[in-house]
This record gives structure tokens, sequence and C-alpha cells, in this order.
């Protein structure tokens, strides 16, 4: 019976698609999808489900207010189990790295780190934890990316820069979300020191600059049907973020669902991005 619980715990929805998005990253350096490269999908997916897993070990207070139908505060899965879980998670991702690129090796390493990191020190640190969640993010464009060697990581920078915006956006308004249970659980988070209002105002700001940044003409594909297409994105970008302006607490940070417009603007611009890079 515990085994779905152990599954449940890795989110496996989100771990699969970041592995699927470190092919992107392929697509972006290559304009194609190389058979070994497919390597890289059980990478991330197995750091990417260990660092969820970690991370339920270290928020299991938190959970306990925020997210009590997760396996830790539902009792189904250990704590030490899960950790116990991560480790394993984490040293089959990083030994599976081996055989794809140096670079690819080292960024898992580092992101490896980067997520051990975030569950125990960063996410309770005003801002820092939305780094962190942000880097790797877009570090899974420049993990796909650096299969195709120095040049291939330096094209999926701008896609990686784009992604590190809005997350970190985003992450802001999902911390703006949860206040009371992060208070409870002894997390510093910016939204609590700076007010939900300021907090909102910065996530708008840092999803300005990911619009900006699309617009820019340093891509290969840049051209009048790109810039068509992106500003469809772009536009729910802005108007999910815009929605958290007139917000002062927390609630009504989860009524706008300005976290789940702004993703699904993010995940639209990926997919012109990928599209583009596609059709050059």
């Amino acid at each position: 019976m515990a085994l779905p619980w152990y599954i449940r715990i890795l989110r496996p929805v989100n771990a699969v698609m970041a592995g699927i998005a470190s092919l992107l990253g392929v697509i972006v350096a290559t304009g194609t999808i190389p058979p070994m490269s497919l390597l890289l999908v059980p990478v991330v997916f197995l750091i990417t489900g260990a660092g969820n897993a970690v991370n339920d070990y270290y928020d299991r207070d938190i959970d306990a207010v925020n997210r009590p139908d997760r396996p830790i505060p539902r009792g189904e899965v250990t704590p030490e189990g899960a950790f116990r879980y991560s480790l394993l998670l984490f040293v089959g991702g990083v030994l599976l790295a081996t055989l794809a690129s140096p670079a690819c090796l080292g960024i898992a390493v580092l992101n490896s780190l980067v997520l051990v990191l975030y569950a125990r020190n960063l996410k309770r640190l005003p801002l820092a934890g939305n780094l962190a969640v942000a880097y790797f993010s877009g570090s899974i464009f420049l993990f796909g990316g650096a299969y195709a060697g120095v040049e291939g990581l330096l094209l999926n920078i701008p896609v990686a820069g784009i992604t590190f915006l809005c997350m970190t956006s985003r992450e802001i308004l999902k911390d703006a979300e949860d206040i009371e249970g992060d208070r409870i659980g002894g997390a510093h988070t910016l939204p609590m020191i700076t007010g939900v209002r300021n907090a909102a105002a910065l996530a708008f700001l840092l999803a300005l600059c990911a619009v900006i940044v699309s617009y820019l003409p340093i891509f290969p594909w840049w051209g009048a049907v790109y810039v068509g297409a992106i500003t469809v994105a772009d536009v729910i970008i802005l108007a999910g973020a815009a929605l958290s302006l007139r917000c002062s607490d927390p609630s009504c940070v989860r009524a706008s669902n300005a976290t789940g417009i702004l993703k699904n603007g993010m995940f639209l611009a990926l997919a012109i991005l990928i599209a583009s890079a596609l059709l050059l």
C-alpha cells in the first residue's frame, strides 16, 4: 500500500514535465532530438523527484497546515523514509548523468545541491528560496542545451532567462498565498516582510522583465511571426501578474488565480519558443 504514496511524493507529473522540458533545450540547441538525448529525461525526472521528496521532508510541519493531503502529513510515508528515498533518487540521477556529457553532469550535481539547500535552508529565507526554484526551472533548458555543447548551452540562455523571471514572479505570489502556513512553520518569506501588496508589485515587475526579454532580437528565429505569437503569451503573463496588484491579503491572491494564469502564460510562451526553434 505504501508504493503509490512513494510515487506520489515525487510529484510524478511535474517531474515528467521537467524531464520533457530538458528535451526542449535540446531542440533549441540543435533543432531536433538526437536519440541519445532521451537519456536526459530520466535524469531530470529522478533529480526533480528527489527534490520534491526532500522538500516534503523538511516542510512536513508547514505541509501539515498548507498541504495536509501530502504523503508525510497523512502518515503514509515516514519523514525518515522520504529523506532516504530522496538521497537514493539524487544518486541515481547523477550517476545516469555521467552517460550524457561533462557539462550535463556538472549541472546535475549543482542542481542536486541547490535542491537540498533550498529545502533545508533557502526556502525559509526571503527571496532566496524563490530564486532557487526559479534557477532550477530555467536550468532545465541549460541542461538540455549542454547536451549539444557550450554553443547549445548559450543558445538556451534567453529561454532560461525568461523562465527564471516568470518563475520568480510566480513563486513570490505563491508565498503570498501561503503566508499563514509559512508563519506557523517558521518561514520568513518576502511577502511576510514587505506585505502582500509590495510583493505583488515586485512579481508584476519581474513578469514585465520576462516579457521585455521575449521581445529582444536575440533569438535566431526573431521576426514578425514570432513577435506576433509571443505577444499572445505575454498578454496572458502580464494579465496574470496584474490580477494580484489589487490584493493586500493571502485570500485575495488565491482567489485571483494569478499564479495559475501566470503559469499558463509561461507554458504558452515556452511552446512558442520551441515551435520557433523547430521551424527555424
